[in-house]
Formats: structure tokens, sequence, C-alpha cells
């Protein structure tokens, strides 16, 4: 059985080393890279050095997880519930 999680060599603020990540999270990572017009190893190497704990690899994993939460959560409207907000959908419709 192949192993989700795929190691590349990439280069961080000039030394070559080794991360390990699923797919997905290299794809999140190359995605937030060109929207921040970065490289990849560019985006790496400021996630290395503004990480306080764990390994590098873990450190992008939360990284990613962040960038997109916080996608979804200003996408979502504050402080409402699903059930509050299908409430007031129901007021204004009667």
């Amino acid at each position: 059985m192949k192993s989700p999680v795929i190691k590349r060599s990439i280069v961080v603020a000039g030394h070559k080393t080794s991360v390990s990540l699923e797919e997905a999270f290299w794809t999140g990572l190359k995605e937030i890279a060109t929207e921040r017009d970065l490289t990849l190893s560019e985006l790496v190497a400021t996630i290395d050095t503004g990480r306080h704990n764990g390994n590098l690899s873990s450190a992008i994993r939360l990284f990613v997880l962040d960038h997109y939460r916080a996608i979804h959560s200003e996408a979502r409207p504050q402080n409402t519930s699903r059930d509050t907000r299908a409430a007031t959908a129901s007021l204004r419709a009667d």
C-alpha cells in the first residue's frame, strides 16, 4: 500500500531539507504561495521562522489549516448559528 505522505526536498533559507506532507497539504501550500506571489521555498522559509514548536512538516500543516479556516470563517456570518439563520429566514418569509 502506497503511503499517503509524500517526501520532497526543498531549499529553506539556503539549506536543503526534506519535508513530508500529504498531497492535499502540498497542493494547499502551492496555492497559498501562488496567491501571495511567493515561491514555495519563500513561503516555507516564512513558516519555518515563525514556528515555535514541533517539526517543519507539522508547522506547514497547521499553517495551511489556519489559512483555509480563516477563509471559511470570513465567508460565514459571525455569531449566528445555522438554526438561528434558518429561523430568521423563516420569519422574513412570513
